[in-house]
């Protein structure tokens, strides 16, 4: 939940991410990539990393940061095998596409509210394209070409705002000296993510997550508990978390100036109904693309 102090930009952002968020979780997304012959793993590591070209894994390990390297390997590059880069870019716009359609419906994407939504998170978007530095995975989605449908025009603008704030939060857990899979752990134990969501889809055994929670225990950042219990934040976990959460916020400030805080408070008012309509139609569950990576993953 917003509360009375956050950022215009945090809430534009916040507010409007589940419009993108959902294309990995879809059954759209399942549909689309084994019809081009992928597993839903190996469509959501191709998908994703499909700005990049036809990229082996090191480089989408860096950039996605909180993936086990052995998932990756296993999807890349043997996904080029199948599909092409420009495929897999299309069909993320192809599935963004059907499930919006089918969760607000023609005549609400076709009406004047995405329209405008759209305009401001592309100028938002394109703001960002001048301050490309450091943020590879942010660049690469920027060199995409632009989608011309409104609703498709907002998707595409959200998904560069996401990863341009993701390339600047990354860069602060490096700062921190956290892993990727120490860095998920400790957002767990923070109570906002699932559990088995994120060691299951990011590939970590029980083994490698009870290690990782020792670590962090040790670095006096969880509180103490047995091996196998999941962790806690302790005071210091909680200041980290709080610290880096703003400093990431203060990061991706720059894309919203353009829009100054009233416009990122229209953004944020006219994507909440948009979003509420997403999470309501079930488009955020997290059921499908777990049970994809357990059956890969046993």
């Amino acid at each position: 939940m917003g509360t009375v102090t956050e950022r215009p930009s945090r809430l534009a952002w916040r507010v409007t991410e589940p419009l993108h968020a959902m294309v990995y979780l879809v059954p759209e997304a399942a549909e689309v990539h084994a019809r081009l012959g992928l597993d839903p793993m190996t469509g959501y590591f191709a998908s994703r990393g499909a700005a990049f070209g036809a990229t082996g894994p090191g480089l989408v390990t860096a950039t996605f940061y909180n993936f086990n390297p052995d998932l990756v390997a296993r999807a890349l590059p043997a996904a080029w095998d199948t599909v092409t880069p420009a495929q897999m870019v299309e069909a993320r716009l192809e599935i963004a596409d059907a499930a919006l359609t089918r969760a607000l419906g023609a005549e609400t994407l076709a009406g004047p509210e995405i329209a405008e939504a759209a305009e401001l998170a592309r100028a938002a978007a394109l703001a960002a394209a001048s301050r490309p530095e450091g943020r590879p995975l942010f660049a690469a989605h920027a060199g995409l070409s632009w989608p011309t449908a409104p609703h498709r025009v907002l998707f595409h603008a959200q998904t560069l705002l996401r990863e341009f704030r993701g390339d600047g939060h990354i860069a602060l857990l490096v700062a921190a000296g956290l892993s990727g899979l120490e860095a998920v752990v400790l957002h767990v134990a923070s109570g906002q993510a699932d559990d088995r969501f994120l060691r299951i889809t990011r590939g970590w055994s029980r083994d490698q997550w009870a290690a990782a929670t020792a670590v962090l225990r040790e670095r006096g950042l969880l509180t103490a508990g047995d091996p196998g219990e999941p962790g806690e934040l302790s005071d210091e976990g909680r200041r980290l978390r709080a610290g880096l959460e703003e400093q990431t916020d203060a990061l991706a400030e720059p894309a919203y100036r353009v829009l100054g805080d009233r416009g990122c408070l229209r953004l944020a008012e006219l994507t909440r109904p948009l979003s509420r309509a997403v999470v309501t139609a079930g488009l955020l569950d997290l059921k499908g693309l777990t049970a994809a990576a357990a059956e890969r993953n046993p």
